[in-house]
């Protein structure tokens, strides 16, 4: 590209940027008692210009590089974009009541999201391990502040401090792993990198380095055996935040592992799989069996999404453009169901977040239909019932996988899909077969968070009743990055 057309490979990254900048300048002229409501609405705009201009990346300077072939530009980079970026906007709307309720006036909230979004979207296109790595650490650096943001609240603190500590060991991993293959083939570009791989003789730096970025991307994913962070990080952290951390950096991190795995380790694909099929199937065990024992929704959640990195880890085995296709369209879809299922746990929780138990949510069907509606709907994509984007999610990842003859995978991965039925269906009977209590106070929904709610569910049903022109995208993804 032309050095002015380089700009377009991170236009939304630039936009967000400067949102970003310019909230961080307005909330200190702000009076410290003033609601930051418009300080929130700046961000949403500011969301909403980044993703027209992903569809603008997608019409019109696809398949190129950028400085230095650093950035490329891809359908595979324009999808993640398009899911990381509309996470975020969905969790500024979900946000913007929430921190109201809180007490909690901090205009840099909007700004933190913002800035860890620069980094998800970057995760997604950027074909050089450094700059891989600087992505990964703007977006986390952003969710370890989010995550303990609740500052009286001392769980809050502590799940930021467990996940900055925990994040960074796991950081450490993948750097090193960096460094090791940089010393094993001497360079750090993923293209260049699979060229050296087949060219001749792998030393041994190779398989180390491919195992420590796999604990390093492991962490962030969330996946079995290094998942003990999430349960706790979830709990503590404002439910908005958890939103937020638990599609979009999630998101990010698997296109992070498709671009590694499949665009520099493919020679090396017979040594990564056992490592994938054992995370995998731990991941769905672990995570659902965690999950039958909680009476915390948000743990109960925490443990779903580690199930659920088991589901898409599953895709990843399969080693296809089919697998392939299947893992982008699975975290499409599970980030428009569970941010939409941390979304009504946000607004329930109320101030200080007193009502996260299963108990609480007794008799929702009754007193709020429509709030109890939207968590059915998204609760039941969670199980995978048709007509859901998690029905056909969960299909094109287990197809994918018999395909591949993983046939023990998918026998795991179906069992699990029936074990977490109960803890899903749980939650549902509670809302419309038990008495509330008059002791829960539930307030009205505002116009933000109903349209969070709204978009979050539509795309969840029109990804189980439509889901044709988002898969034909995924697959276009699949098919520029294998090349």
């Amino acid at each position: 590209m032309i050095p002015n057309e380089q700009y377009i490979t991170i236009l939304p990254e630039i936009i967000l940027t400067i949102v970003g900048m310019l909230i961080m300048v307005l909330d200190p002229l702000l009076p410290p008692a003033a609601s930051r409501k418009p300080i929130g609405w700046i961000a949403f705009a500011g969301t909403l210009a980044a993703l027209a201009s992903t569809f603008y990346q997608a019409l019109h300077a696809t398949g190129g590089t950028g400085f230095f072939g650093m950035v490329r530009l891809d359908a595979f980079s324009v999808f993640f974009h398009v899911v990381v970026i509309l996470i975020s906007a969905l969790a500024v709307l979900s946000s913007l009541d929430y921190l109201e309720a809180q007490n909690i006036r901090s205009g840099e909230y909007y700004g933190l999201i913002l800035f860890g979004t620069v980094g998800m979207g970057l995760l997604s296109s950027a074909m050089e391990l450094v700059m891989l790595f600087i992505a990964l650490e703007i977006s986390s650096i952003s969710t370890y502040i989010l995550a303990g943001y609740r500052r009286r609240v001392a769980a809050s603190a502590e799940s930021s401090i467990k996940y900055f500590l925990l994040g960074s060991f796991a950081t450490a991993f993948f750097l090193y792993g960096v460094a090791l293959i940089y010393g094993a083939t001497g360079t750090t570009n993923i293209a260049a990198i699979s060229q050296s791989l087949r060219a001749g003789h792998i030393s041994s730096l190779a398989y180390l380095a491919l195992v420590l970025m796999f604990v390093g991307m492991g962490f962030k994913v969330a996946a079995a055996p290094f998942h003990v962070w999430t349960p706790d990080v979830y709990e503590g952290a404002p439910a908005p935040v958890v939103a937020l951390m638990s599609t979009g950096p999630k998101a990010a991190a698997f296109a992070l592992m498709l671009r590694v795995l499949f665009g520099s380790f493919g020679e090396l694909s017979q040594w990564w799989l056992p490592l994938i099929w054992i995370s995998a199937a731990l991941s769905m065990t672990i995570g659902n069996l965690g999950a039958l024992m909680q009476n915390n929704v948000k743990r109960m959640l925490a443990y779903s999404s580690i199930a659920h990195a088991g589901y898409l880890l599953v895709a990843f085995a399969a080693r296809q453009e089919m697998g392939i296709t299947a893992a982008i369209f699975y975290a499409a879809s599970y980030a428009a169901m569970n941010l939409g299922a941390f979304v009504v746990v946000s607004h329930f929780a109320s101030r200080g977040e007193r009502y996260v138990s299963v108990d609480d949510y007794a008799g929702l069907g009754r007193r709020s239909p429509v709030l109890a509606a939207t968590l059915t709907i998204f609760m039941l994509s969670l199980i995978g019932i048709p007509l859901t984007g998690g029905f056909f999610a969960k299909f094109y990842v287990f197809s994918a996988a018999l395909k591949a003859n993983l046939v023990w995978l998918t026998i795991i991965g179906l069992v699990n899909s029936a074990v977490a039925a109960y803890y899903y269906l749980r939650l549902i009977v509670v809302m419309y077969m038990k008495d509330g209590d008059d002791s829960v106070q539930l307030t009205p929904v505002p116009f933000a968070v109903a349209s969070a709610l709204l978009i979050a569910a539509g795309l969840t049903i029109y990804l189980g009743i439509m889901p044709g022109r988002v898969l034909e995208y995924a697959t276009r993804s699949a098919q520029d990055l294998m090349r």
